[in-house]
C-alpha cells in the first residue's frame, strides 16, 4: 500500500483523531499535552506560556484553557497559523531577532513560567540527517528555555530516542532540578518520540 494511503488509513481508524474531531481540537497532538498535564501539572490559571512550533495549534488551544483568561498564551512558528481566541501567535524563525523582539514587547518585562516545545523537523527519510535535525531543534528549545524560564518554570519538549537522546537528557538534568521522560498513550506505539519534562530552572544552568 502506497504510503500515502496508510496515512489515511491509520488517521480513519485513529480513536485520538476521532476525538480531536469531536472535541474541536486541531490535531490528536492535544491528547498528548493534556495526558502530561494529568500527569506532572503543567498548568496553573494565570500562567504565562510560550508553544514553540505552535501550527496547527491544538497545543495552544490546551494551554489557553487550562490558564484561563487571567494567563497569556504567546504561539511562534515560522508557518502561518489560523488565529486562536485568547492567543497571540507570532509568525517566524524564534531564533532570528524580529520575532524574539516581538516576543519581548508581549511579554512586557514578564519571565514565562512554561515553554512547550512539539517541534519536528520535515522529514527527509534520511534516518541520521532526521535524527540530527531534530535533537537541533530540541537543543533550541533549551537554549530558549534558559534565556526566558521562570527559575520555577517549566519546558516541556519533544524528543527522538536515538543519537544525542542521552547528551540531551544528561544536558537537561545539569540545567533543571527535575527531569521526566514520558511516552504519553495518544503518541503512537511504533513512533520513536517521546516528552521531556523538565522543571524547576537552575541558576547555575541559565544564561
Amino acid at each position: 500500500m502506497p504510503s500515502s494511503k496508510r496515512w489515511k488509513s491509520r488517521q480513519q481508524s485513529d480513536p485520538f483523531v476521532r476525538r480531536a474531531r469531536e472535541e474541536g481540537y486541531r490535531a490528536r497532538a492535544a491528547y498528548k499535552l493534556l495526558e502530561l498535564d494529568q500527569r506532572d501539572r503543567l498548568f496553573r490559571p494565570g500562567q504565562v506560556v510560550v508553544d514553540l512550533g505552535a501550527a496547527p495549534g491544538s497545543w495552544s488551544q490546551v494551554a489557553r484553557h487550562r490558564v484561563g483568561d487571567h494567563g497569556r498564551v504567546i504561539a511562534l512558528d515560522i508557518l502561518p497559523m489560523d488565529a486562536i481566541p485568547g492567543v497571540i501567535f507570532i509568525q517566524g524563525d524564534f531564533r532570528e531577532q524580529e520575532p524574539l523582539s516581538e516576543l519581548e514587547a508581549v511579554l512586557e518585562g514578564r519571565r514565562v513560567d512554561l515553554v512547550l516545545s512539539d517541534m519536528a523537523p520535515n522529514l527527509s527519510g534520511i534516518a541520521v540527517s532526521d535524527q540530527a535535525r531534530a535533537m537541533h531543534l530540541a537543543e533550541l528549545a533549551l537554549d530558549f528555555a534558559r534565556d526566558w524560564l521562570e527559575t520555577s518554570g517549566t519546558m516541556v519538549v519533544k524528543v527522538f530516542q536515538g543519537e544525542g537522546f542521552d547528551s540531551l537528557l544528561t544536558e537537561l538534568r545539569q540545567s533543571f532540578q527535575t527531569v521526566r521522560v514520558r511516552k504519553p498513550k495518544a503518541s503512537r506505539s511504533e513512533s520513536r518520540e517521546t516528552y521531556l519534562v523538565a522543571s524547576g530552572l537552575k541558576q547555575t544552568g541559565s544564561k
